[in-house]
């Protein structure tokens, strides 16, 4: 079952609440499994990884996220094959995201969150945080090759918050 919070469900209208909903596309891109977590994203595989096995992560990274629109660190190295449990801390005065995934599948998602700003997600690859609130994203990287991440909240993209993952090996 999908799972989305919006702050103000008002403002989207019931008539397209509706037809958004039966049809099925919560975001765009090709995160499977909407925006909620559930049993069968254990074996979610993508392009850049699947999730991880929390016992099997040997590092954590942690990522701050912050009003000047940058993460950091905003480059990361990883082993093909590698677990990392990633915290992901709020440092700002607004809410910010931290999103895995393709190039093409971040600005497909961005232009959605365009559509439905208030759109909070809490996938195994994307966690929302409001101001001061810290997560964690456990992700194993099963492909070399680079892994993009960003902040998809409108503005925060274009602003240049952004980041990558180096899988080596």
């Amino acid at each position: 079952m999908t799972s989305i919070k919006f702050r103000s469900l008002p403002a989207l209208g019931l008539a397209a609440l509706l037809a958004f909903s039966a049809s099925g596309s919560w975001a765009a891109g090709t995160h499977a499994g909407g925006h909620g977590h559930s049993d069968h994203h254990a074996s979610m595989e993508t392009p850049y990884g699947k999730p991880g096995d929390a016992a099997k992560a040997r590092r954590t990274i942690t990522v701050e996220m912050s009003d000047n629109m940058r993460f950091t660190p905003s480059e990361i190295k990883a082993k093909k094959g590698e677990t990392i449990r990633f915290v992901i801390r709020n440092s700002g005065q607004l809410r910010h995201e931290f999103s895995l995934g393709t190039q093409q599948e971040l600005e497909e998602h961005y232009e959605q969150m365009k559509k439905f700003p208030d759109m909070v997600h809490d996938e195994p690859n994307k966690i929302s945080l409001e101001p001061g609130q810290q997560g964690e994203v456990i992700w194993q990287f099963t492909r070399s090759g680079k892994v993009d991440f960003a902040c998809l909240h409108v503005g925060h993209y274009e602003a240049g918050m952004k980041g990558q993952v180096s899988v080596g090996k």
